[in-house]
């Protein structure tokens, strides 16, 4: 049953489960919503492109080169012939669109008013900027770059699908060191799908714990082919890898910026296979020389350690220990014979000083006074008389002489 437009919701947010849209109703208002949208110019990479025989439309695929997003555009022919140059799959254009919904189908699509083809020059002055952009924020800077581990026992190996690249890098690294093993990762190294595939496979292997190295290797190519490994999406999913990556693209002309962002830089797969592990046989031949070297060495060592004891030996402290201990003896005896002497030249000038001393003690002594028949008169209480008239009259005295004393009595005063 037909419902009436007058009775339909006059908005989306209006409908309900009991008064819908019709689908003719949806189709008509997303196509009047989208012919409201100006036209825009569109910058992708051509990845399928559809062109019949004396049709006057021709129908391309239109992907973003960073992520899986893609659009259809139909172009007439006219406007193909009008590019610069050939725009052919894979080509990188920028596309002047208006945008189409197509009621009956359900679709939207793009209609195409204009095609440039982005030239090479306008490339590599794209990826320059971006070199200084990433170069700015450090994701060059050496002090990021890891080294290598010595012998890796899993490498992690991002490859195209049965390519030279790939046999380079496992053959000459087996012949170097035939137990590594390796974790391959097949993928698109140039087109549409290389960034996101690449992408992806270094976050696989980055995640695996056995994994400690890994490469990312293809065989050269042109600069257009070698596009997907200077794209920012990619850079930066390198830039976060925490394992050590070695870039291997194999282009000696220009750098892409993979190059500048890993670890370290190969020039070719072979190279890389190289870098990563060591050569077993001159491993092997190092360890040789490297013990002969110690053995030479260690002999040199001992045959002069051996020469330096014989020469010790030989010396005469050594052939007759005593002597250093006979002549310090003798030097010990010498200083204690200095030693007396100078005690008894000190005694004997103490003992002539004392002697000295004593004579001028008893030369000031009141004992040699009284040697000399001089006495020396005391009253009972020890008072040395010095005036007749201070002793009274038969008070008793006491005469000192040189030896002894002589009791006395004093006699009374007389008047003449």
């Amino acid at each position: 049953m037909t419902t009436p437009p007058s009775t339909l919701p006059a908005r989306a947010l209006d409908t309900t489960a009991g008064r819908p849209w019709p689908v003719r109703h949806l189709s008509a208002k997303i196509a009047e919503y989208v012919q409201r949208m100006p036209s825009v110019w569109v910058e992708g990479q051509v990845v399928q492109l559809n062109r019949r025989p004396g049709a006057a439309i021709a129908f391309l695929t239109l992907r973003d080169t960073d992520t899986d997003v893609s659009v259809p555009v139909s172009v007439h022919t006219r406007v193909l012939g009008q590019a610069s140059t050939d725009i052919t799959e894979g080509a990188h254009v920028v596309v002047h669109v208006t945008p189409t919904y197509w009621s009956k189908r359900g679709t939207l699509q793009m209609q195409a008013q204009e095609i440039r083809a982005v030239g090479l020059g306008e490339l590599l002055a794209r990826i320059e900027h971006l070199r200084r952009v990433l170069a700015a924020e450090g994701l060059f800077d050496a002090d990021r770059k890891v080294p290598l581990p010595f012998l890796p026992a899993v490498v992690g190996l991002v490859c195209g699908r049965e390519s030279k690249a790939e046999h380079d890098v496992v053959v000459n690294a087996r012949a170097r060191w035939p137990q590594v093993e390796f974790e391959i990762r097949e993928v698109a190294v140039q087109g549409a799908q290389a960034v996101t595939q690449v992408s992806a496979a270094i976050a696989e292997l980055d995640a695996d714990p056995r994994v400690e190295v890994v490469v990312v290797a293809r065989g050269g190519g042109s600069v257009e082919d070698l596009l997907p490994f200077s794209n920012e999406a990619l850079v930066r999913a390198a830039a976060a890898c925490r394992t050590p990556l070695v870039s291997a693209i194999g282009h000696e002309t220009d750098c892409p910026l993979l190059d500048l962002v890993a670890d370290h830089r190969a020039s070719t797969p072979t190279d890389a296979a190289k870098r990563i592990v060591p050569d077993v046989a001159q491993e092997r031949a190092q360890l040789t020389q490297a013990r002969t070297r110690m053995v030479a060495a260690l002999t040199r060592r001992l045959t002069r350690e051996g020469e330096r004891l014989e020469a010790l030996r030989s010396r005469p402290v050594l052939a007759r220990p005593t002597t250093m201990i006979d002549r310090r003896q003798e030097e010990v005896h010498h200083l204690h014979g200095r030693r007396d002497r100078a005690l008894e030249r000190r005694v004997h000038a103490g003992q002539v000083e004392v002697g000295a001393l004593a004579a001028q003690v008893r030369a000031l002594s009141p004992a040699a006074t009284l040697e000399r028949g001089y006495s020396v008169v005391q009253r009972p209480d020890g008072t040395v008389v010095h005036d007749a008239d201070d002793v009274p009259g038969g008070e008793r005295l006491r005469i000192r002489v040189a030896r002894g004393e002589i009791a006395a009595e004093a006699l009374p005063a007389t008047t003449t």
